[in-house]
């Protein structure tokens, strides 16, 4: 059952403190990485015999496997992925931007230049849930920044098969090349590149503990977009709301894992021994109730605040993955919410919301790195590059200054470079 607590609940350990497994993995990943750079693609072939209990003779998804998926797909879910990606495309649009160019003085040109990482991997789960709309959610933004090559890797089944689901998702969203890897050994591929998988720049997607290590690992080799964490919801709730809606909220982030961490902010009492209540009620109707059950039992809690300014005092100081602000006037304090991944306002925005059809990116950052990160954007897909051009005048202008400054920190090379263009004229 979920844990009710009174004030005095302040510090993350206390509220999102999962109680995890202690796995090894960080030498199991290294092993794992070091064994597909030597050996590639029979590295990965052997881990799918191992892991996925399939005798792979091809690790690329064929033209005929999409295909088939996209014939067979139901007529609404393809509608319904159309909409999402109208919706996604609509919001990550906006975020889109341009370089910029100054000119001055004496034709001094300073600029920065915005140009799109050309070779993405998705990393998208196969394991006790697929989800198409992670793969939405990560391809698109990449297609709106101008990634050229767009690759996703995610685990078959024991069949050799990728969920159809996932296909039809990628074949909405544009991905190019689809291959049938997980694990760190997916993530080992996509940085290191075999045979088969071409080496990409940038990587991004959730996945577990062994696919969180892999992306630490190789990062520095490639980018990647975050270490995501088990998922996280909290929700603050005034008394003005009916318990049957909080519970599902709740629960719709503890089926996800049995580390997922559910947590209730309330100034009412009555409404929290009720939520409590009606969670227990709604546990045993779920599809993955053994999952929730876990998660909520051993991580989700209900904390009675003495006011709602309390309790969102305490989520900036949590910084969430995602926010309900289930209260009166939520719009009302959008401005002093600091630290979230998401935030959702008033009582007709659930969660779930986000993570399917508003066009906001479902992928957040979780473990209270809200603090300083944010949800996965077009800038994730792109780099900068900065330019300057100054003529004989403009540099003439200057020189003397760059001298000073080079000899300043004991750099006599840097203050030549400037002054020996001039030399010839003193």
């Amino acid at each position: 059952m979920i844990k009710v607590l009174k004030e005095g609940v302040n510090t993350r350990e206390e509220i999102f403190c999962p109680n995890e497994v202690k796995i090894d993995v960080e030498q199991i990943v290294s092993d794992i990485i070091e064994n597909v750079i030597k050996n590639g693609d029979k590295a990965l072939l052997e881990y799918a015999l191992k892991f996925d209990k399939v005798n792979l003779t091809s690790l690329e998804v064929s033209k005929e496997e999409i295909e088939s998926a996209v014939k067979n797909a139901d007529k609404e879910f393809l509608r319904i992925l159309n909409r999402a990606k109208q919706n996604i495309y609509e919001f990550h649009q906006k975020q889109y931007r341009e370089g910029f160019e100054i000119r001055k003085e004496n034709g001094i040109i300073l600029g920065q230049k915005i140009i799109p990482i050309e070779k993405v991997g998705l990393y998208v789960p196969g394991g006790t849930a697929s989800y198409p709309s992670t793969v939405l959610m990560d391809a698109i933004p990449a297609k709106i920044a101008g990634s050229s090559k767009i690759v996703m890797v995610t685990p078959p089944d024991k069949n050799g098969n990728v969920n159809p689901d996932i296909l039809v998702s990628a074949y909405v969203a544009g991905v190019d090349k689809i291959y049938k890897v997980g694990g760190a050994q997916a993530i080992a591929a996509l940085a290191y590149g075999t045979e088969t998988i071409e080496k990409v720049d940038k990587i991004v997607g959730p996945g577990n503990a062994f696919v969180a290590t892999a992306k630490k690992q190789v990062f520095g080799k490639v980018s990647i977009d975050m270490i995501a964490g088990p998922s996280e919801i909290m929700v603050v709730a005034d008394k003005n709301n009916h318990a049957k809606c909080i519970s599902a909220d709740l629960l719709s982030q503890a089926e996800h894992d049995k580390l997922a961490s559910a947590v209730l902010i309330t100034d009412s009492e009555e409404l929290a021994y009720k939520v409590r209540d009606e969670i227990e009620v709604q546990l045993s109707k779920l599809s993955r109730c053994d999952i929730a059950r876990t998660s909520i039992d051993d991580n989700g809690k209900i904390i009675i605040a003495k006011d709602i300014e309390s309790a969102i005092e305490l989520a900036n100081e949590i910084a969430p993955e995602h926010l309900e602000l289930c209260i009166d006037n939520a719009y009302d304090y959008i401005d002093k919410i600091k630290n979230a991944g998401s935030v959702f306002l008033g009582r007709y925005s659930p969660e779930a919301l986000g993570d399917y059809m508003a066009g906001l990116n479902h992928t957040l950052p979780t473990s209270g790195t809200a603090r300083f990160s944010s949800p996965l954007s077009v800038d994730d897909f792109i780099k900068k590059m900065q330019y300057v051009y100054y003529t004989e005048d403009a540099l003439c202008g200057i020189y003397k200054d760059i001298d000073y400054f080079a000899k300043k920190e004991g750099l006599s090379a840097h203050a030549k470079s400037a002054t020996i263009r001039f030399e010839e004229n003193e």
